[in-house]
C-alpha cells in the first residue's frame, strides 16, 4: 500500500506549502441567503468562477509539527481505537498543516491535476491529449489493453519529474481509473460518461490525500502496529475513512448545486478538499 514506508514525513521549519505547489486562490462560500451557483448560466453557458478568499501568508511548520498526531495514531496502531484514529487525522490537519485552509493550499497540485485529468478523460475537442499524434490519440491507442490506456493517461496528465508529489499523484490516478472499471465494468476509458469522469475525480482526490498522509505518517502506523498485517489493516481503514469523507464532501457540493463542470473543476475540487479537511480537523480535540 505505497512506496512511502521509509519516509519520515514533511520536515519542520519550512513553509507548510512547498514552493513547487501551485498556490491557487481558495474559493469562498456564497453569502448566506444567496443561492449556490449551478455551474451554468440560465442560457446554458459556463458560469463565472467562484469568488475567492484573499491569500494569507503561508505559515512555517513548527518543530514537532506531527508530534500530537503521531501520539494519537500510535495509540490507534496499537489498539485499533477508531476515536484515536480520527483524533490523529484531525491533529494531522490542525497542527501538521496549520488547519484546513493551509492543508487545502498544500493540495493545490492535486486540484490542478484533477482539472487536467478531467480533460484527459473528456471526448472530442474538450480533450487536448486526444489530438492526432498526442498521448491519447484514439488511433494510437486502438486495440490497447485497459492497463496500457491507464498508463497512457497517467503519462499524459502527470509525467515523471522526480518529486514525491508526482509519484503519489501518478499512483492515485492509476488507482482511480482501476476503481472506475471495477465500479462500472461497461465503462470505456476512451469514452467515459460524465458520471464516470466525476467518479474518477472523486476517487483520485481521496487516494491522493491518503498518499500524502502515508508519506507523512504511514511509518508511525507501521512501526507501532503489533505486526505487519495489523499495520496494513490500520492503513486500509484510514484509507477507507478518507475515501468516505471525500465522497461525502462531493455529495454535499452536488446537493448544493456545485457541479464539476469545465472551467471550475479546480475550484470545486478545492471546495471538496476544504470540506474534507474541516471534517478531519473537527476531531482534533
Amino acid at each position: 500500500m505505497g512506496t512511502s514506508q521509509s519516509s519520515n514525513g514533511s520536515p519542520s521549519s519550512v513553509p507548510m506549502v512547498p514552493p513547487w505547489v501551485p498556490d491557487i486562490p481558495l474559493p469562498t462560500v456564497p453569502p448566506e441567503g444567496e443561492p449556490p451557483d449551478s455551474g451554468q448560466d440560465d442560457d446554458g453557458e459556463q458560469a463565472s468562477p467562484l469568488r475567492t478568499e484573499p491569500r494569507q501568508p503561508i505559515p512555517i511548520a513548527p518543530v514537532g509539527r506531527f508530534g500530537s498526531a503521531r501520539r494519537a495514531l500510535g495509540d490507534y496502531a496499537r489498539t485499533g481505537d477508531r476515536d484515536r484514529m480520527r483524533q490523529g487525522i484531525g491533529r494531522y490537519v490542525q497542527s501538521g498543516y496549520g488547519g484546513s485552509a493551509t492543508a487545502t493550499r498544500r493540495f493545490g497540485g492535486t486540484a490542478q491535476t484533477a482539472n487536467m485529468l478531467h480533460s484527459a478523460l473528456s471526448s472530442g475537442g474538450a480533450n487536448p491529449y486526444a489530438a492526432p499524434g498526442r498521448q491519447l490519440d484514439p488511433v494510437l491507442l486502438a486495440g490497447r489493453s485497459a492497463d496500457e490506456v491507464m498508463d497512457a493517461v497517467v503519462e499524459a496528465v502527470r509525467p515523471v519529474d522526480g518529486t514525491q508529489d508526482t509519484e503519489a499523484s501518478r499512483t492515485a490516478i492509476k488507482d482511480a481509473l482501476s476503481e472506475v472499471l471495477t465500479r462500472f465494468p461497461e465503462a470505456d476509458l476512451l469514452d467515459l460518461q460524465e458520471q464516470h469522469r466525476e467518479f474518477v475525480i472523486e476517487r483520485y482526490i481521496a487516494v491522493d490525500v491518503f498518499r500524502r498522509f502515508d508519506l507523512d505518517l504511514g511509518k508511525t502506523i507501521r512501526d507501532k502496529a503489533p505486526n505487519a498485517t495489523s499495520g496494513l489493516g490500520r492503513l486500509k481503514e484510514i484509507r477507507e475513512y478518507i475515501r468516505e469523507t471525500v465522497a461525502a464532501s462531493f455529495r454535499r457540493l452536488r446537493d448544493s448545486r456545485q457541479r464539476i463542470v469545465v472551467g471550475r473543476i479546480t475550484q470545486i475540487v478545492q471546495c471538496a478538499l476544504r470540506e474534507t479537511f474541516q471534517v478531519f480537523e473537527a476531531y482534533a480535540e
